[in-house]
């Protein structure tokens, strides 16, 4: 009797995970952070500021679903995914489509979660390498963060008639 493959161990028959993509892009990702770091290793900091932390984490939490969700994005992830439904205030539901690599990339960009490991890694580093244009870029994605909050209050409360 043929031993199944890996990937067919690993999933059910009627799935298809691009494990070779996922670590294509696992791969890629610890490279471009390896390399981040031995550039940066003269400049790494003792510790980051709390207020850099939140800063970049409601930021990366912004620009994440920018990248993953939103309708004006969607010509980026369009190559590696299909559209499902309009989800939420001006965002989408896709899913990936193609196999391997293709698939791989497109469950990446759909994910705002996936993306975000992305996104904070490019914040960190950016913050190492040009502080003043980081802190800059990221605190226009916390202001924009923030007035989302505020339109969707507002609009709950027009709803209930306040």
């Amino acid at each position: 009797m043929e031993q199944p493959t890996v990937v067919q161990a690993y999933a059910p028959p009627d799935e298809d995970k691009p494990l070779g993509g996922y670590a294509l892009l696992m791969v890629g990702f610890n490279a471009l952070c390896a390399a981040g770091l031995v550039a940066s290793r003269d400049r790494l900091p003792e510790r980051i500021e709390t207020r850099d932390l939140t800063l970049l984490a409601v930021a990366t939490h912004k620009l994440s679903r920018l990248i993953a969700k939103d309708k004006v994005t969607s010509p980026v992830r369009a190559p590696f995914t299909r559209f499902e439904e309009d989800a939420g205030t001006s965002e989408v539901e896709e899913t990936s489509r193609g196999t391997g690599v293709r698939k791989a990339t497109g469950e990446l960009l759909a994910c705002p979660f996936c993306v975000g490991q992305w996104v904070a890694a490019g914040a960190l580093f950016g913050l190492i390498h040009a502080p003043r244009t980081t802190r800059f870029v990221a605190s226009m994605f916390a202001i924009l963060s923030g007035s989302d909050f505020l339109q969707i209050a507002y609009k709950a409360a027009q709803d209930r008639g306040l």
